[in-house]
């Protein structure tokens, strides 16, 4: 079987892992999440970047920060993992969802103004498969209407928006280091601020609502409970095996955009002209985050991932759009998402991972080549 995912490993996890052993830190804010802070913030020009143990955790973070209030709105794309909703409705705010956009999974400016009321305060937007949302059309929306804008940049390491880092656009972006992502500590996030009046106050949620960290660099004399927060930090373990992924991070972007580029020269105008295949827009870098197909219909996806199983190939599909999940069906506006539905019926992704071979690559190619419904 050539399975769907398979996590990258450099080979100095565990040598850097065994360091936090003999270290006097272990239980985070050590040695290895400090080189980790560094480095996006040095390599990608973030203001300040806080590791998480999730991404899940990185967009709490971000809700908490939005200071959102019982009544306030958020709009988000409806085709997302539940974290990006959860995360605002944990601090009472509503959930509006927007729709995709018909070119790709990414939610679109015109999806989200019709939208926008006197109560939204914050668009939280994804970068779906690590490739850009048209950020100068939303951050003018949210410039226009005094809103906030926070990235989910859970797909979207070492990806860009007209030479700009993803999740580092908005006032606040959030990044998952999931064992499914291009480099990943297991479980594993970051919360980015790109707006300085949140700063100070992100080190006190990371820190439990404590002041610890100005404490630890000297700036008070003593440490105690300032605001809300929470135990956001990883363990020192998590930055380390973290930090042996970052250090290999252009190796790894090089091996992951040549299998994504195998299987678009290997697919495009090859295949059943029912299955598309991702196209880029000119603003947006490729990351090589995932290679997905879309089918023509929910049956066509069933039986060409049943065929491709018989043939050895693990696929899945994505997100269940939330504007239609058990849990918040009954509780949205009832508004027809038509786009988010078609994703969640037609999208496939094909295996991707960094000991993914030419031959197998090819394989996966030639199945798809062949099939017909």
């Amino acid at each position: 079987m050539i399975p769907f995912n398979k996590p990258y490993c450099s080979g100095r996890e565990l040598k850097y892992m065994e360091e936090v052993c003999h270290s006097t830190t272990m239980s985070g804010n050590g040695q290895f999440t400090k080189k980790c802070h560094k480095f996006f913030e040095e390599k990608y020009g973030f203001k300040k970047c806080l590791l998480a143990t999730s991404g899940t955790d990185a967009l709490e973070m971000c809700a908490m920060l939005c200071e959102l209030k019982p009544g306030d709105e958020v709009i988000i794309p409806s085709y997302t993992f539940v974290s990006t909703a959860l995360a605002f409705l944990r601090e009472g705010a509503k959930v509006v969802f927007a729709d995709s956009g018909a070119e790709n999974p990414n939610v679109r400016s015109e999806n989200i103004e019709p939208l926008i009321t006197d109560k939204t305060k914050v668009i939280a937007v994804v970068h779906y498969a690590g490739v850009a949302c048209d950020m100068d059309a939303i951050m003018s929306l949210a410039e226009k209407h005094n809103l906030l804008v926070v990235e989910d940049a859970a797909h979207s390491v070492d990806s860009f928006y007209k030479g700009k880092p993803l999740g580092g656009i908005g006032h606040l972006g959030a990044f998952s280091f999931h064992e499914t992502k291009n480099i990943s500590s297991g479980e594993g996030g970051m919360l980015v601020v790109n707006d300085e009046r949140f700063i100070r106050r992100s080190e006190i949620i990371w820190e439990k609502g404590t002041n610890r960290a100005e404490f630890y660099r000297g700036m008070v004399n003593k440490y105690g409970w300032c605001d809300m927060g929470s135990s956001f930090l990883p363990s020192e373990f998590n930055a380390a095996y973290l930090w042996a992924q970052l250090e290999q991070l252009d190796d790894i972007q090089n091996k992951r955009k040549h299998i994504w580029n195998m299987y678009y020269e290997g697919l495009k105008g090859k295949i059943d002209s029912e299955i598309t295949i991702p196209e880029l827009p000119e603003y947006a870098t490729n990351n090589a985050h995932m290679f997905y197909l879309l089918c023509p219909s929910l049956d066509y996806r069933t039986k060409l991932m049943g065929y491709l199983k018989e043939k050895g190939i693990q696929t899945t599909f994505h997100y269940l759009p939330l504007h239609s999940s058990a849990y918040y069906q009954d509780k949205h506006d009832g508004r027809e998402l038509s786009n988010c539905d078609r994703y969640g019926d037609t999208l496939v992704r094909l295996p991707l991972f960094y000991e993914l071979t030419d031959d197998e690559i090819n394989i996966v190619i030639n199945a798809i080549k062949q099939f017909r419904i």
